[in-house]
């Protein structure tokens, strides 16, 4: 990832609820099957973001920022509120980058940082579901996750049709901490 990068847990302020807002809003409107649909209300992604925020200030996940500067380019989520049999698995959502950054690191960086939060949680299995078509199955697969299978006709996708869900899976090996 470019060195002008940074990766952070965000905090809720209203200027990071917008970026957030923003981020979503443009995933969507590129097609992104983030769980919305086109064309996405500000309001609605707003509130979803300071649901979500506010989820992470309660311990039940960790919401990251990629920063170029001061300017959000792209977020992860690692949920951490699993049922109690599952104490060891974390998942990923909401992995959005925004598309001029696109190709560029940073969904990598991103999930580079969530696996080593997970390790630091004692979170040893991550899962996660990507999209069919126009997913990130590629980065995920480079990522070294594990393709368990396709459920097809899942979800809508946000311009209308459907589209099948490929889930993953990947155990985290100590040394992801110390990278």
């Amino acid at each position: 990832m470019n060195p002008r990068y940074h990766i952070a847990p965000l905090v809720y302020t209203p200027e990071i609820i917008q970026s957030l807002a923003d981020l979503l809003i443009e995933t969507v409107a590129n097609g992104g099957s983030v769980s919305f649909m086109h064309p996405l209300e500000e309001n609605v992604a707003q509130a979803f973001w300071r649901s979500s925020i506010n989820a992470a200030i309660a311990g039940e996940r960790v919401v990251l920022g990629a920063f170029d500067g001061a300017k959000l380019i792209g977020t992860v989520t690692l949920i951490l509120n699993c049922p109690p049999n599952q104490p060891h698995r974390a998942e990923v959502a909401k992995m959005m980058v925004r598309v001029a950054y696109r190709g560029q690191g940073v969904g990598r960086a991103l999930m580079h940082a969530a696996e080593k939060i997970a390790l630091q949680k004692g979170r040893t299995l991550i899962t996660l579901d990507t999209a069919e078509d126009e997913g990130a199955a590629g980065l995920y697969e480079a990522l070294g996750f594990q393709k368990v299978g396709v459920i097809p006709d899942f979800a809508l996708k946000p311009h209308g049709g459907l589209s099948g869900t490929i889930i993953y899976y990947k155990q985290l090996a100590a040394e992801v901490a110390g990278e």
